[in-house]
């Protein structure tokens, strides 16, 4: 019977994560209907968790029930390094403990660095020259002038910004420790980060191409209210090329209200899987004690 349970759970697991969906010809296929009904609900309690406006919450009921692709398209986010699609923000921490292990140094190469001691993740790096080379045929040179940070590294930036502009002005434009998407290495700051790296050519040609090759920007103008902290032109976050293309088709472009949704579909994802494995099999303990009731 545990050999039952275990195989049991497997199977669900791999049915969700490779999304299949064949029917032995004996067995009718389930109701067209009654799978649309379930699916909006599911993503309803998806949406209502992630907290979405409604235009954006209205573009994926559409989605889900018009373009099949968008649910398989999750799907392929999901199965790609989880610590592209983490949420990172004022409410959820990555704690002191985490640290890439696959770090790698920045070197001029396509792009300016302004420190000898600036690192990235690989794929976040190698993603970083495919872009940089993209940009230099159009005359834009990219500057790296910030890239991972460590817990012990962000405690100094954010105790030092509390220091000179006060907790209030401090938490609008930098993190607590621990709740930095820096510490993920796969964020770099370019240019002067400050205000006047907005309308530069850089910039401009960022904002346009940056998602291209899997770059998003973190902190938007007028989301402070979403995001936690002020407009930044020069943060942005690498997510990867398919999530990249998602967030600019579904959300606007907006990278928390994605990676809000993602971690509400993983979580209730999750949640729906451990109900069909309690619902699926009986209960071993209730079981034996019936053998037992009966061997008497």
């Amino acid at each position: 019977m545990i050999r039952l349970r275990v195989f049991a759970v497997s199977f669900i697991f791999f049915t969700f994560f490779t999304c299949t969906k064949n029917y032995p010809q004996s067995a009718p296929k389930p109701d067209v209907n009654q799978k649309e009904d379930g699916n909006n609900t599911f993503f309803l309690n998806v949406l209502n968790k992630a907290l979405l406006p409604e235009n954006i919450s209205a573009n994926i009921l559409k989605a889900v029930n018009e373009n099949p692709s968008f649910v398989s398209g999750i799907t392929l986010i999901l199965r790609t390094d989880p610590y592209l699609w983490k949420l990172v923000d004022k409410n959820n921490s990555l704690g002191e403990s985490y640290a890439p292990d696959d770090l790698v140094e920045l070197k001029k190469g396509s792009y300016l660095v302004n420190r000898k001691d600036l690192t990235l993740r690989k794929t976040a790096a190698d993603s970083l020259e495919e872009m940089a080379q993209a940009a230099k045929k159009e005359e834009v040179t990219l500057t790296a002038s910030s890239a991972y940070r460590s817990y012990s590294y962000q405690a100094q930036v954010y105790d030092r910004n509390v220091r000179e502009m006060g907790k209030e002005s401090a938490d609008r434009e930098s993190a607590r420790p621990g709740f930095s998407q820096h510490q993920l290495g796969l964020v770099v700051d370019f240019g002067s980060i400050s205000d006047a790296f907005t309308g530069t050519k850089e910039e401009v040609w960022l904002s346009r191409n940056a998602w291209r090759y899997g770059w998003s920007l973190s902190f938007p103008e007028g989301m402070e209210s979403i995001t936690g902290y002020r407009w930044e032109s020069w943060h942005y976050r690498y997510v990867g090329a398919e999530l990249a293309k998602f967030i600019n088709d579904y959300f606007n472009g907006i990278q928390q209200y994605a990676l809000q949704f993602l971690k509400a579909y993983s979580e209730n994802k999750l949640v729906q899987l451990q109900n069909i494995h309690n619902n699926l099999l009986p209960d071993i303990p209730t079981q034996r004690a019936r053998r037992r009731r009966g061997s008497g």
